[in-house]
């Protein structure tokens, strides 16, 4: 097999088991192997200063705990510096209409870069599962090939996006939440929800992030046997077109 150029995969999540079994899902849902990513975690590193986003494939971001909506003295300052970060290199993404696909935490840096309101105001989902649907426009999109007009996914996001960035496309969305996945330009993309994740994901950020705020602790039990319940298998293909379509053989 021919070399191709790795896949930046950015993680914001501060705790070690959570990003861990993050990336070990990106990898499997997106029929990567590590020796075809760069992993950075933004909580313990800082992107080098000599990135070059032409050395890539394309730009991977995870989810995390942090909301960027929320006012900078509710931040922690590994939270500040990890979405300054994302959102300096935003402009570059977007301007060089470069390959990227946010989940979830990525979603909200997207539209916090366009300029559109996120907020907790008004769309924030449960955790559990939320069943999906292609607009007009995410029926003809290739990150969305091979996927139901309808599908489950995995979601938990205590902030959304209040309207749609200006310049994007809308591809998906569900029934509390209008915004599920977006695209600005042709190759910049951003989900709600979580196309990474299973049953076995959201088992264990249930555990980890149970005194986060996202739901009762009492409940903790209960969210996971929903989790667990869902099929979240349509939704991992959504990374999976994303590696396919942007994989780029090295020079």
């Amino acid at each position: 097999m021919a070399k191709t150029k790795p896949f930046l995969i950015l993680q914001l999540r501060p705790e070690t088991a959570a990003a861990d079994e993050e990336y070990a899902s990106m990898l499997r849902r997106g029929g990567l192997e590590a020796s075809e990513t760069v992993r950075v975690r933004l909580d313990s590193e800082d992107l080098p200063q000599s990135l070059a986003l032409e050395d890539f494939s394309g730009v991977i971001v995870g989810g995390g705990p942090g909301c960027v909506s929320d006012p900078p003295e509710r931040k922690t300052p590994v939270e500040v510096r990890m979405e300054a970060q994302l959102l300096a290199l935003m402009p570059v993404v977007t301007a060089r209409d470069f390959p990227f696909l946010g989940c979830c935490a990525g979603i909200g840096i997207l539209g916090r870069h366009l300029g559109a309101p996120v907020s907790r105001e008004h769309y924030a989902e449960p955790v559990g599962g939320t069943e999906c649907w292609l607009t007009g426009e995410g029926r003809r999109d290739p990150l969305l090939a091979g996927l139901p007009d309808r599908f489950p996914a995995l979601v938990g996001h205590k902030e959304a996006l209040d309207a749609l960035p200006p310049g994007t496309v809308h591809l998906v969305r569900s029934p509390r939440c209008p915004f599920q996945m977006i695209r600005h330009g042709r190759n910049v993309y951003a989900t709600q929800f979580h196309p990474e994740s299973n049953g076995n994901s959201f088992e264990l950020r249930i555990r980890i992030y149970a005194n986060h705020g996202y739901f009762d602790p009492a409940e903790t039990e209960d969210l996971i046997r929903r989790a667990h319940a869902v099929n979240a298998e349509s939704s991992g293909k959504v990374l999976a077109n994303f590696v396919e379509c942007y994989r780029k053989a090295a020079p």
